[in-house]
């Protein structure tokens, strides 16, 4: 008898390399199935564990930050499967329109995957559906997009979306929010590239880093949420860190607390909610010019 586990991962992931821009799409092969039930099998049974936290800073007079969180573990006889989705939607536009539009479109975005996906996964009778995690996260940023364009006109936000499935996770990326793979080894790699003026200068090497800190137009986005016409999300596939972390954040935080303190906060933390007080904390310390929003996200041992 055919797994439904194993069918479903085969129909929903294709192998990607982890360079956005050159990423290639084909399905996963039998070698890489067979990882993927190994290691969702090793624990019993693998769970997602998640920490989130947002404030306002010391700045701002209003949060336009939103963030979504939600984890799910099907465990039987045969085997355990750890599912999660993880949101983070930076609001631009003045006084509540960003609100509305990071609101609206983390509501958008974990409708549009819940439905594709949930019932697939946790109903009587699993099933692949027709799209790949791909198509599906795809179509969220275009939901997302159209929800802030309806009930935020002139608004906009950053969408920073990570799907995780078994030891797998699909990230879909618009703007300037991050996500980030940590290692306990100390290695803390972004997983997403700024889609911003500033970063896109520093990539052409016109400016320095030092210099892409301090630009005047270092916010300035020319990929958005809500900014006429739908903007083709980057989505890639990459292995969930085990033992390590993923950090989902906006820029409230990777733009005020350098890195290496980050690493050292989450390193330290024996309780992942813990973790994000201490990093927002971190960033009101450095003035807290901004927002902040975060999400920690670990695979239980």
């Amino acid at each position: 008898m055919t797994n439904p586990i194993k069918v479903f991962i085969n129909r929903l992931f294709k192998k990607q390399s982890l360079t956005v821009n050159e990423a290639t799409t084909a399905p996963l092969t039998e070698q890489q199935i067979r990882e993927i039930a190994e290691e969702t099998h090793r624990y019993q049974p693998p769970q997602l564990l998640v920490g989130s936290g947002r404030d306002v800073g010391l700045v701002r007079n209003n949060n336009e930050d939103s963030l979504f969180t939600f984890i799910a573990t099907m465990a039987t006889e045969k085997r355990s499967l750890p599912f999660g989705i993880f949101i983070v939607a930076d609001g631009m536009g003045g006084h509540q329109n960003g609100e509305i539009a990071s609101e609206k479109a983390v509501r958008a975005m974990s409708t549009h995957i819940i439905k594709k996906l949930y019932t697939p996964l946790f109903g009587i009778q699993p099933h692949p559906p027709q799209e790949s995690l791909q198509e599906i996260m795809e179509q969220g940023v275009l939901e997302a997009h159209r929800a802030v364009m309806r009930n935020a006109p002139g608004g906009g936000s950053t969408l920073t979306a990570v799907l995780v499935l078994g030891n797998q996770m699909t990230v879909a990326h618009l703007g300037d929010s991050r996500a980030y793979v940590i290692q306990r080894d100390g290695r803390m790699q972004a997983v997403t590239r700024d889609h911003s003026l500033v970063r896109r200068l520093e990539e052409l090497g016109q400016i320095t880093p030092e210099e892409a800190a301090v630009h005047p137009q270092k916010a300035m986005l020319y990929r958005a949420l809500g900014q006429g016409e739908p903007s083709e999300p980057d989505i890639s596939n990459h292995s969930f860190p085990h033992p390590g972390y993923v950090l989902i954040c906006s820029d409230g935080l990777w733009n005020v607390v350098p890195e290496d303190k980050i690493l050292r906060i989450i390193n330290g933390a024996t309780d992942l909610n813990q973790a994000c007080a201490d990093l927002i904390e971190a960033a009101n310390a450095m003035g807290g010019p901004d927002n902040v929003a975060v999400i920690i996200v670990s695979l239980s041992d």
